[in-house]
């Protein structure tokens, strides 16, 4: 047999796993970065109007809202990844992350928009964490799928 008969045009066990552990770094990186912000500037940004202590807490909960769609993002990607493919999936994914996280660092403040920037950035949480748990199961299953 030659090399080129071995060849099966399958993804090499290291690319896949570098792959997967560069987008995975850069997803929790921001989830970081996110944290970092609501609990040192967020609650003066979009919730001026509330008590620094409460204002902190709704900053917080707001990256808690990120978590909490994860379980739906998990299902949905799941479900459209074994049947689209999951190297889509984990690039519609990164996409989906990628756009929330530049509308988050554009959004105006509460000064500019009052409550609707608050609304803004509840929405935009959601959609990364819903995208977030997307790209870590693609990820994964894409490593399990070539090994």
């Amino acid at each position: 047999m030659t090399a080129i008969a071995l060849e099966t045009g399958r993804p090499s066990h290291v690319k896949v796993a570098t792959a997967s552990l560069i987008g995975t770094a850069i997803e929790w990186y921001d989830f970081f970065l996110y944290g970092t912000a609501a609990a040192l500037i967020f609650n003066k940004l979009f919730f001026p109007t509330f008590d620094a202590m409460v204002g902190t807490l709704l900053a917080f909960a707001t990256y808690a809202l990120g978590f909490v769609a994860r379980p739906v993002g998990g299902l949905v990607f799941g479900h459209f990844g074994d049947t689209i493919g999951r190297k889509t999936m984990l690039y519609l994914t990164l996409l989906i992350m990628g756009v929330a996280t530049a509308v988050i660092g554009i959004l105006p403040t509460y000064e500019t928009l009052g409550i609707w920037a608050a609304v803004l950035l509840i929405t935009c949480r959601l959609i990364q964490g819903f995208g977030l748990v997307s790209v870590y199961y693609a990820s994964e299953t894409r490593k399990r799928a070539v090994a």
